[in-house]
């Protein structure tokens, strides 16, 4: 079964494997509202499916994401607010990257192309991340003045190093997909990542339904109850919001 929604793709195989596309290939997969709203409701559709076992997420045309458009962040006044907790503990647009990890299956990313600030934070929502060689990956939010504030920080903090993790946040530097292996951004690489990905998850998909959902609960305690996500979800909202209104930010964005 297929469906397409405000640019995304979803796709459920009767062997429980879900493929979702960001479908929005003329810009990249960049992020606007009609993407945000697409995410939000197929991660809402995910979890209320039990036929799913494991999640393919990748982006149309060769590429990933490559980030929030521009165009909708300096004319959307509305992303300014991000104080409300719309989704749980987190806003409206830290859900469609944490939302991923609070699906009760296990969520492979597909990287290739680009893979820049909020499609990196989308990518770190994911379980497990194959990337190209050559593609190319960047926590990219420091070249506008800004930071990653769509669940960046507590998904960020658990793959890669604090240390590593600061200087990539600071910089926004851009990195291979070997070097983002190398760094923890990504599990490993692979020619066809969308190919390998799949190839894992009939992997996974061939295991105990109960016993992989129970090892995500479980690695989700792990991991992410080591240090409490709320507040940090909502610290990154108060910092974001008085970048998003500073002179600074609307200078480099507008180019003056």
């Amino acid at each position: 079964m297929s469906t397409t929604e405000h640019g995304i793709r979803l796709e459920v195989a009767e062997d429980g494997i879900a493929s979702v596309t960001l479908d929005r290939p003329a810009k990249k997969n960049a992020l606007d509202r009609v993407m945000f709203d697409g995410i939000e409701s197929t991660i809402a559709e995910l979890r209320q499916r039990d036929d799913v076992r494991v999640v393919v997420l990748r982006g149309a045309g060769g590429t990933f994401c490559a980030g929030i458009d521009l165009a909708f962040l300096g004319s959307n006044t509305e992303a300014l607010d991000l104080a409300p907790r719309t989704h749980g503990i987190a806003n409206y647009f830290q859900h469609v990257c944490w939302g991923w990890r609070e699906l009760p299956v296990p969520v492979i990313a597909a990287i290739d192309g680009v893979c820049f600030g909020g499609g990196m934070q989308v990518a770190a929502g994911a379980d497990i991340r194959i990337a190209a060689p050559d593609a190319r990956l960047a926590v990219m939010e420091a070249r506008w003045g800004l930071v990653p504030d769509m669940a960046g920080f507590p998904l960020l903090r658990g793959v890669v190093r604090p240390d590593v993790l600061r200087e990539l946040v600071y910089t926004g530097r851009e990195v291979s997909g070997t070097d983002a292996v190398a760094l923890g951004l990504a599990t490993r690489t692979a020619a066809d990542p969308h190919a390998a990905a799949l190839e894992l998850a009939h992997d996974i998909a061939e295991r105990s339904v109960a016993g992989v959902r129970a090892a995500k609960r479980l690695l989700g305690l792990a991991i992410d109850e080591a240090v409490a996500v709320e507040p940090l979800l909502v610290a990154e909202s108060v910092e974001q919001e008085a970048l998003l209104r500073s002179p600074e930010f609307m200078a480099r964005l507008t180019g003056r």
